[in-house]
């Protein structure tokens, strides 16, 4: 690294000179204007090869999935170059919905009954067309989580759906309670903290498919959904494997990190939003038990769940659904292989609060951390359109999971 940036200094020095000795006009003609652009550029080259594009840590609560890791996912072992020109936190979080493609998906659409008599919106992909998984019984299969408010036509959904495709896998995308058209038919949504209907979904994929292998990805909240599941259910559970992506920790230093001035105008406001115009749809079926013009009058997101998530889902306090939403103290208990990716600058998920230690203490988790990536940005290439650093991590770990997956017994 010194001698790529010595080298890098040299060719910043020796371009001025070359310009100043070869191109002759004055202080204020576009030779000078040209040697300084040049040498800036020469200096920000240097400086993102130095400070921006860093290989990933990878930690790891054992050596053998840290080894099957490194071995079948090249990945987690590569320099992340993100776009040079946003690469920071902000940008890319508030980018990529732009300036990603959104690849055209065609969904079959189901409606499930949930035990309390509401209904779930599950999204499949089939991938009837196939070639390497022809015979549907045993085409695998992975469930696909969004975030907060988050549905299947997410760009980031939709560019894990044609990764799957290629490799000739199965999804199916799990839309929470009243975010994607359906009605909702009893008074309650959906929480990071509560896992029933995600139970369900399984379970009910388990009877549709109960011959193919099944592996899971969730996204922001719906990693944390997935995590909290996974810390429940340890070893009862039919999931190969499970990749979380920019998942909060600790919820409490989630939202105080986006209650920050800055972070607030920019994510918190919108977000809580969000929030309540999913609730205003449903306000029929909901105000018979809320005070929806309260909850409407939330300006953060920590004042809607006070107002609405956590006496939805009867927590005495908000502090204590915060307490069990969060999945940094059910990690200890999870017993399938499970890989997280965060972004160290991501202001949703602090990286002081990532659960460093509590990973180093089970074999079954691994946390790959990249210096920038923001919050389920990971942008990569001069024009980011395609496929990013996350998209590619998700392929090679379900690859992995569903095709070498059973080097990951008994971790």
């Amino acid at each position: 690294m010194i001698a790529l940036a010595f080298d890098l200094n040299v060719l910043t020095r020796d371009l001025s000179l070359y310009l100043e000795n070869q191109v002759k006009v004055g202080l204020f003609g576009s030779g000078v204007g040209l040697s300084l652009v040049l040498g800036f550029s020469a200096a920000y080259a240097c400086y993102y090869l130095i400070s921006v594009a860093k290989k990933p840590q990878l930690i790891a609560g054992g050596k053998k999935f840290c080894q099957f890791l490194r071995e079948q996912c090249p990945v987690v072992s590569e320099t992340y170059y993100p776009t040079f020109w946003c690469w920071e936190s902000r940008v890319q979080t508030l980018l990529r919905p732009f300036v990603t493609a959104k690849p055209w998906v065609s969904y079959r659409n189901e409606l499930i009954r949930a035990a309390d008599g509401g209904q779930i919106s599950l999204d499949w992909f089939d991938n009837d067309g196939s070639a390497t998984h022809p015979d549907p019984a045993s085409r695998p299969t992975v469930l696909l989580l969004p975030g907060l408010t988050g549905t299947s036509r997410e760009s980031y959904i939709l560019h894990m759906v044609q990764q799957s495709r290629e490799l000739g896998y199965r999804c199916v995308v799990f839309n929470n309670r009243g975010v994607s058209g359906e009605r909702l038919l009893t008074p309650r949504t959906y929480c990071a903290a509560n896992t029933e209907d995600l139970e369900a979904v399984i379970e009910h994929i388990q009877n549709a498919c109960p011959t193919a292998p099944l592996m899971a990805a969730g996204v922001s909240m719906g990693g944390m959904m997935l995590a909290n599941y996974l810390g429940r259910k340890g070893r009862e559970t039919c999931l190969r494997g499970v990749v979380v992506f920019s998942a909060g920790w600790d919820v409490f230093e989630c939202t105080a990190s986006l209650e920050k001035p800055l972070d607030r105008f920019l994510f918190n406001s919108y977000l809580t939003s969000c929030l309540q115009a999913s609730v205003d749809r449903h306000r029929p079926v909901l105000e018979k038990l809320f005070d929806i013009d309260h909850v409407m009058k939330a300006k953060t997101v920590r004042e809607f769940d006070e107002r609405f998530t956590s006496i939805m889902f009867g927590y005495p306090t908000n502090e204590d659904y915060y307490r069990d939403a969060s999945p940094i103290h059910r990690l200890k208990s999870v017993q399938v292989p499970m890989l997280c990716l965060n972004a160290a600058d991501d202001v949703f998920s602090p990286n002081h609060a990532f659960p460093v230690e509590t990973v180093k203490q089970n074999p079954n988790v691994a946390l790959l951390i990249t210096d920038h990536g923001g919050h389920i940005g990971f942008l990569e290439g001069v024009w980011p359109r395609q496929s990013t650093y996350m998209d590619r991590v998700f392929r090679q770990f379900a690859k992995a999971v569903i095709e070498q997956g059973n080097h990951l017994q008994d971790l």
